[in-house]
C-alpha cells in the first residue's frame, strides 16, 4: 500500500471523527436547550388516591410527586377545601397523610378528590382560596387538573350495611329562596332493621336530614324537602346520601332577588348596609375608587344591618360623597375581589353621610345604584 493512499485514508478517518463530536456536542446544546436560552419546563404532578376506611378527621394519599412542590388539597365538591397537606418538598412521597381542616364543617368520608396545587406564594402556607384562585393553583395535566378519587368509608363492612341510594328525583330548576322537594328510593341491603340518616347536599353542603327507618329488605320512595336558602346561584350538583352511598344530579339555581346594597346608618364613622349578594363576598367602602373599609364574608342570600369595618387609618366625614359595592371574594384580600354586577353595571349606591341621617336620598344615598357611576 502506498504512502498516499495511507495519508487519505487517515483524512478520512479524521473527517469522521471530528463529525461525530459535532453531533455529540450539538446534542448536549439541544438537551440543555431550556436552560441556556432560559425556557422552563412545565411543571408536572402525579397522584395516587386509593379508596379506603378513615375516621372521618384523616385521610392518606398512597403517592404524590411534584416536579415544584406544593400540597395535596381534599375536596367533596363544595366551595371550600376539607383538608389540606403540609406543604409538600419536589420529589415523591408516599403514604402522606392529611388531616382534616379545624375550621371544616364536614367529616373526610364519602366521594373526595385530592388534588396537587403547587407553591406559588410569598406567605406561608396554602393560599389558593384566600388569593381567590391567583396563587397556588393545581398543577395541570392536559389543561385538567391533577387529581384523584377515592372512596372513604368508616368500617369493614360499613358499604354492606349502608342504606343503599338507587335513585333520585330533583328539580331541573329553582330560585335561590324557595322550599323544593327531592325524592329519593332507598333500600336497606341488610336482613335486619335498621335507622340510618339521609342527606340532600348541594354542592356538598347538607341541606336536608332526616332518619329512616326501613325493614330488613325493603325499598321506600322517600321525599325530602329543603330550604335553598344560603346555596350559591349556578349550576350547582344535588345529591342525596346515606352513611355509605350516594346518588348526584344537577340543578340551575337562580339568584332569587336583583343583586343590591343599600346604605341603612351612617354615622359616627360607623356604616350599616342591607345588601343582597348572589355569591360568597363582602361590601366595599370607597371613597374616589378606593377601598376604606369592608364588611365580614357574606354569603350568598340577603342580609340586613351589615356593618363595615373603617381601615385602621381611616376616617369619614358628615359630607364626603362615599360609595358602598358589591365584590365577590374574600375580604381580607380586597384588590384580587372582582365586582359583582347585574345588567352589566358594578352593583353599587353613593352616598353622604349627612343625607342618610337626615332621610334626604335625592342624590341616591341611601339607595341602590347600578348605574357604574
Amino acid at each position: 500500500m502506498s504512502s498516499r493512499l495511507t495519508f487519505g485514508t487517515l483524512k478520512r478517518i479524521g473527517a469522521i471523527l471530528i463529525a461525530i463530536v459535532i453531533v455529540i456536542a450539538a446534542g448536549i446544546i439541544v438537551g440543555q436547550a431550556p436552560a441556556i436560552f432560559g425556557v422552563e419546563e412545565d411543571p408536572e404532578a402525579s397522584i395516587t388516591f386509593e379508596d379506603q376506611q378513615g375516621n372521618g378527621s384523616t385521610v392518606t394519599v398512597e403517592s404524590v410527586t411534584l416536579s415544584e412542590g406544593g400540597y395535596v388539597v381534599i375536596g367533596d365538591g363544595g366551595d371550600e377545601p376539607l383538608a389540606v397537606s403540609e406543604r409538600l418538598e419536589a420529589g415523591s412521597h408516599e403514604n402522606v397523610t392529611i388531616e382534616r381542616e379545624d375550621d371544616a364543617t364536614r367529616e373526610l368520608l364519602g366521594q373526595l378528590t385530592a388534588t396537587v396545587h403547587r407553591d406559588t406564594s410569598d406567605d406561608e402556607g396554602y393560599a389558593y382560596e384566600a388569593s381567590d384562585g391567583e396563587e397556588d393553583r393545581p398543577y395541570l395535566e392536559d389543561g385538567f387538573p391533577v387529581s384523584d378519587t377515592a372512596t372513604v368509608t368508616t368500617g369493614d363492612d360499613a358499604v354492606s350495611n349502608s342504606f343503599m341510594v338507587e335513585s333520585i328525583d330533583a328539580p331541573a330548576t329553582a330560585t335561590t329562596n324557595e322550599t323544593i322537594e327531592v325524592n329519593a328510593t332507598i333500600r336497606n341491603p341488610t336482613e335486619f332493621r335498621a335507622q340510618q340518616p339521609v342527606e340532600v347536599r348541594i354542592d356538598g353542603a347538607v341541606f336536608a336530614r332526616q332518619v329512616l327507618e326501613l325493614e330488613g329488605s325493603e325499598t321506600r320512595t322517600v321525599t325530602l324537602e329543603l330550604d335553598t336558602n344560603g346555596a350559591p346561584p349556578g349550576n350547582r350538583s344535588i345529591g342525596v346520601y346515606t352513611e355509605d352511598d350516594g346518588e348526584l344530579d344537577r340543578i340551575d339555581l337562580e339568584f332569587h332577588t336583583d343583586p343590591s346594597v343599600s346604605v341603612e346608618t351612617a354615622s359616627d364613622g360607623n356604616v350599616t348596609v342591607s345588601a343582597a349578594i348572589p355569591e360568597a363576598g363582602f361590601v366595599a367602602l370607597e371613597r374616589n375608587g378606593t377601598v376604606i373599609g369592608t364588611s365580614d364574608r357574606l354569603e350568598p342570600g340577603e342580609h340586613e344591618n351589615v356593618s363595615l369595618e373603617l381601615s385602621d387609618d381611616a376616617s369619614i366625614d358628615a359630607d364626603e360623597e362615599l360609595t358602598a359595592a358589591l365584590y365577590a371574594g374574600n375580604p381580607g384580600n380586597a384588590d384580587a375581589a372582582s365586582p359583582i354586577e347585574f345588567e352589566g353595571e358594578p352593583v353599587r349606591t353613593t352616598f353622604t353621610p349627612a343625607n342618610v341621617e337626615s332621610g334626604d336620598s335625592d342624590d341616591g344615598g341611601a339607595g341602590n345604584d347600578s348605574s357604574g357611576e
